[in-house]
């Protein structure tokens, strides 16, 4: 089994405060695909590991199952059996969970230009997976696929704090055209904010789509990336070494706090580190010289 929650990424990966806003940025080769796998996995865990440490010997080993989180993940880049698998290796299920009501994928990848029919896209969502599929990209349809969801989750567990997960909703840009404005998404966003205890949003941020802002899609793309990185509490972003390529090292990892930061009754320590993710899914997180 993959190494779960590195221990030096452990204070980030935990339930975010209410109302907050995580953003993961990461850049072709560096990308968050190992930090959402990471953060399903501490969330939807019902262990002590989301219990502030002060408080954890009230609980002991002990602790009950209210303490998971029910979780919205909405992805752009990856279906379900991708998050299943990567999930699988931590020792967390989604299957079990879903059944549970306590997670709902929504797949913003196989059937977004098309209905699906029959055996096809479709039945990625069926059964056990009990999934949502955007079949249009617009605003309206997403704001409405995430509100079905979140219900649903609030239904299933009204005691559990729902978190929406996000996966490269930049994508969004590209595949409407000109038709969705960066505010406008960030609009939307901002209104299903308010219907969750938290959102995690992962973007890419390749400096061809920030520093560029040529074409139309660059100013949206990099007007989108500086608005959640001011609306964010807590930013964590992927890059490659600075000088190339390693056989033990595969990016840098750093933490900052963002410009939401105020009002959140959280300090986030700021820092730098090196990561490495191994063939079978693990990955080690360390500070440089070690």
């Amino acid at each position: 089994m993959a190494s779960r929650i590195p221990p030096l990424l452990d204070p980030y990966l935990r339930l975010p405060p209410e109302a907050s806003l995580v953003l993961l940025s990461g850049v072709l080769g560096s990308t968050t695909n190992w930090l959402v796998h990471r953060y399903l996995n501490s969330l939807l865990s019902t262990t002590s590991n989301l219990i502030p440490k002060e408080h954890e010997h009230e609980h002991g080993h002990d602790a009950p199952d209210v303490n998971g989180a029910s979780v919205i993940l909405v992805s752009f880049l990856r279906d379900y059996a991708f998050w299943r698998d990567g999930t699988g290796k931590l020792g967390t299920d989604l299957d079990i969970f879903t059944r549970k009501g306590r997670f709902i994928f929504v797949d913003g990848l196989t059937s977004l230009f098309h209905a699906s029919h029959g055996s096809g896209p479709k039945s990625l969502l069926d059964g056990a997976t009990r999934g949502r599929a955007l079949t249009a990209p617009t605003l309206q349809h997403l704001r409405k696929e995430l509100e079905d969801a979140i219900a649903r989750v609030q239904r299933s567990a009204p005691e559990r704090p729902a978190i929406l997960i996000a996966d490269q909703l930049d994508l969004l840009l590209a595949a409407s055209g000109d038709d969705i404005s960066s505010q406008a998404l960030r609009d939307m966003l901002l209104g299903i904010r308010e219907r969750v205890h938290s959102s995690i949003v992962t973007l890419s941020v390749d400096e061809p789509l920030i520093s560029s802002q040529t074409t139309s899609l660059e100013k949206h793309h990099a007007a989108f990336a500086v608005s959640l990185a001011h609306d964010a509490n807590l930013v964590i972003s992927l890059r490659k070494l600075d000088t190339g390529t390693a056989r033990d090292v595969s990016g840098v990892l750093r933490v900052t706090s963002g410009g939401g930061n105020h009002g959140i009754d959280r300090v986030v320590e700021e820092r730098e580190l090196l990561y490495f993710v191994t063939g079978d899914g693990g990955v080690r997180v360390f500070e440089r010289g070690q």
